[in-house]
């Protein structure tokens, strides 16, 4: 069984040996916005969602009872609690943006490229590190009380188990992990003046932890023999559920954001890779590592186009019990527009990671119709995956094919815009359930039902379909992704001006 904990919601899936669905449970839980910019969720509800999806595969797996489980989750998010594994205060997610004071003593006190050369990590408030240095200083009667800060996949771990660890991938999302020596980093946990004490042991993926407590076993219906297994941070468990073990092949995660996740053998720590903002962290399959390329308004962009002008669509939608996005995509113009939209609707992700940037949408005339803005998003999405594609070339990352996972896998139209403006082969899976079945192939792994990631991967997952680059479009497309390349620079003096209005 596979539990992927997200931001927004909890997954478990279970699994056969052959990388067959067996059963599925998922739920959704709120994000928390006390102060603004502030994004917590509520761990303690978090975990009663995933005892109930637990449960509801449990209740579907009786014939074929789960032996092992692994997690994955998002990255960087992190809680304190007691030493009954009691939460004193709720956890702090990955986009939480009040450790800006964090960083930016980061940034006047040490070398970000000796914090890179030693986490892999590009300077920023996001990362564990700081989330925990903000408690030491605003929160310090909790900081004091409290005996560890997981993330969630050691939260989760033990609060099921008679043990807890975290891996190595989801480690390194805390900037205090040694990527080079795998280990936590005494330097680092020294200069952010903490305890090291408050991290569970870090160990590979894919490792045995220990059973599940009996009481926990008896209230989800689970045998007392079943064990948890070190998974990962969630894009890495993607990657191995999409099959991506070796160079040239990268992963596309199309949800909220939009993700590419290749992986490659030895850790590249290179300026370049700096200068783009690319960490380089272990994989969760022993002896490689990946990095992430991301634009955080994917998916994201297609719903405030739904939400903003497709009323007509919905109800067309409705009417005729269709999805609301395949009636989008249906009357989006067919060929290339001359609108192109910087979808920094939230800020920038890779390469800038811009955080004052804000979206921008140019060329419009008095003949722009919204079906020409439907067109722009899409184009759009795709032309920033490229931009990134390009500049993992450049420092030495080849993607010479792509496999799609989330909402945009369900697309055959995105998928084949993708393969053309990419001008590579993309390919859909068997199943959508990449980061789950990553779990499932560690858990399997672990417990000798796999000999290693190489055969979880041959037994488990299957292409469904091939798209190959259909290049009619492709010098207007080479055209405009010229031109798109040149909004960022040209805008960006603006978008900053904008964001100090807003403050």
């Amino acid at each position: 069984m596979g539990i992927d904990v997200g931001t927004s919601g909890c997954k478990a899936v279970a699994f056969n040996e052959d990388g067959e669905v067996l059963a599925i449970g998922y739920q959704e839980y709120f994000l928390l916005h006390r102060k603004p910019g502030w994004s917590e969720l509520d761990a303690s509800v978090v975990l009663e969602k995933i005892k109930k999806v637990i449960k509801d595969v449990v209740e579907n797996t009786r014939n074929d009872s789960v032996e092992a489980f692994a997690v994955s989750c998002q990255g960087e998010a992190v809680m304190p609690i007691n030493k009954h594994g009691e939460l004193l205060y709720n956890a702090v997610v990955t986009f939480d943006s009040r450790t800006q004071e964090q960083y930016e003593w980061w940034l006047q006190n040490h070398d970000p490229r000796k914090i890179f050369n030693i986490t892999g990590m590009p300077l920023n408030p996001m990362y564990s590190l700081n989330k925990i240095m903000w408690f030491k200083k605003h929160e310090p009667d909790i900081y004091n009380e409290a005996w560890k800060f997981p993330c969630f996949e050691d939260f989760v771990l033990f609060s099921l188990c008679q043990d807890a660890a975290i891996d190595y991938s989801l480690a390194a999302r805390t900037m205090a992990f040694d990527v080079i020596n795998k280990c936590w980093s005494e330097e680092m946990i020294n200069d952010a003046d903490i305890s090291p004490d408050v991290f569970f042991p870090v160990i590979p993926s894919g490792q045995v932890i220990g059973r599940i407590r009996p009481e926990v076993a008896r209230e989800l219906g689970l045998n007392k023999s079943v064990v948890g297994v070190t998974g990962g941070h969630d894009q890495p468990c993607g990657a191995l559920g999409a099959g991506i073990i070796s160079e040239g092949f990268a992963m596309n995660a199309t949800g909220t954001s939009d993700v590419i996740t290749p992986a490659f053998r030895k850790p590249i720590l290179s300026d370049a890779m700096l200068k783009n903002n690319f960490p380089c962290y272990p994989h969760v399959v022993p002896d490689m590592y990946i990095t992430i390329t991301f634009n955080l308004t994917g998916g994201l962009l297609l719903k405030w186009y739904r939400d903003t002008f497709a009323y007509e669509e919905k109800g067309i939608a409705q009417s005729e019990s269709r999805d609301v996005y395949d009636v989008i995509i249906e009357r989006a113009d067919k060929k290339p527009v001359d609108v192109f939209i910087l979808p920094h609707f939230v800020g920038s992700g890779t390469p800038y990671l811009d955080s004052k940037s804000r979206g921008v949408v140019v060329g419009l005339t008095l003949e722009t119709n919204k079906n020409t803005i439907a067109k722009a998003v899409l184009d759009s999405n795709c032309y920033d995956l490229r931009l990134n594609l390009e500049r993992l070339a450049e420092v030495g990352i080849q993607v010479n094919r792509i496999r799609v996972i989330g909402g945009g896998a369900k697309s055959e139209y995105w998928m084949r815009l993708k393969s053309e403006i990419l001008g590579l082969p993309v390919e859909s899976l068997h199943t959508n359930e990449a980061a789950s079945l990553g779990d499932a192939i560690l858990a399997g792994v672990a417990i000798g039902k796999y000999a290693d990631c190489s055969e979880g991967v041959k037994r488990s997952v299957r292409v469904k379909q091939e798209i190959v680059p259909n290049f009619e479009n492709k010098k207007e497309f080479d055209e405009r992704f010229k031109i798109y390349k040149t909004i960022y620079d040209s805008t960006a003096e603006i978008s900053h001006k904008i964001f100090e209005l807003s403050k």
